[in-house]
């Protein structure tokens, strides 16, 4: 059973042997990261390799794939930074390279890289926005439990603070986002959500420094954010998601740079 009491480490299954189902074959060209890559990724499409697995040692995966060790290295690394593999040093039986399940994280910096290098335009990241909020608001509205709505409301108290920092506003802003995700119930929408407001964090923050009527602005966000947590907190699903739509676009086009029009 994978021990996941720490949301941060993925123990192996106890009595799985290393890799014990996986069937190494080796592979057929010079050795690349890709190549290993993909045998891994070969291995956990099947099922042979589950979260909490550990793999073989990297001296012994090399020698099953018959590639160097270097490369084995270096894809092991890339999927690490993907959220695919987590490594612990040291000995004993928490030591060694696992499959992991660390989704939020990788998806985060790959957005947050990839908008800040302009490949995706803006108006698709709001568009995505949109639709996934939309979702997780009316997700909300049916299944926010009581402590999911007390930390809508203690984010919204951060927000509604007399002399709050625009820094302090955006990042309760993002959390308040998240948190509507997170109370949908809907693990990947909530992961997705968290990567797409992460990777917009800096543009918000940056715009939010630009405004002059800062004030004027912040209440705006204030009453919209008010009005879609009445939605949720009373159930009304279709109603929280179209006052989202409009929040994010009203948003958007309220801030410099930001604007889609």
């Amino acid at each position: 059973m994978v021990d996941t009491a720490n949301d941060d480490e993925v123990r192996p299954h106890r009595g799985r042997a290393a890799g014990a189902d996986a069937a190494w074959a080796p592979v057929t060209r010079s050795s690349t990261y890709e190549l290993v890559i993909d045998a891994i990724e070969d291995q956990i499409m099947t099922g042979a390799l589950v979260v909490g697995d550990l793999l073989p040692p990297e001296r012994e995966l090399a020698s099953r794939l018959r590639v160097s060790r270097a490369g084995v290295r270096e894809a092991i690394r890339a999927l690490e930074a993907y959220g695919v593999l987590r490594s612990e040093v040291g000995s004993g039986r928490g030591a060694g390279t696992f499959v992991s399940a660390l989704p939020s994280a990788a998806l985060e910096q790959f957005l947050r890289l990839h908008v800040a290098l302009s490949n995706f335009r803006l108006e698709e990241v709001i568009e995505a926005r949109i639709l996934l909020e939309r979702t997780s608001a009316s997700l909300a509205a049916e299944r926010a439990d009581a402590a999911a709505l007390a930390e809508l409301e203690r984010l919204l108290a951060v927000m509604d603070a007399p002399g709050v920092s625009r820094e302090a506003f955006n990042e309760a802003d993002t959390a308040f986002h998240v948190a509507i995700a997170q109370a949908g119930g809907n693990a990947l929408f909530s992961d997705m959500t968290g990567a797409i407001r992460a990777s917009l964090r800096a543009p918000i923050l940056e715009a939010f420094t630009k405004v002059a009527t800062w004030e004027d602005i912040a209440g705006t966000l204030r009453g919209q954010h008010h009005g879609i947590f009445r939605a949720i907190a009373e159930g009304r699903g279709d109603d929280a998601a179209e006052l989202t739509a409009e929040h994010i676009r009203a948003a958007s086009d309220m801030l410099p740079d930001l604007s889609t029009n």
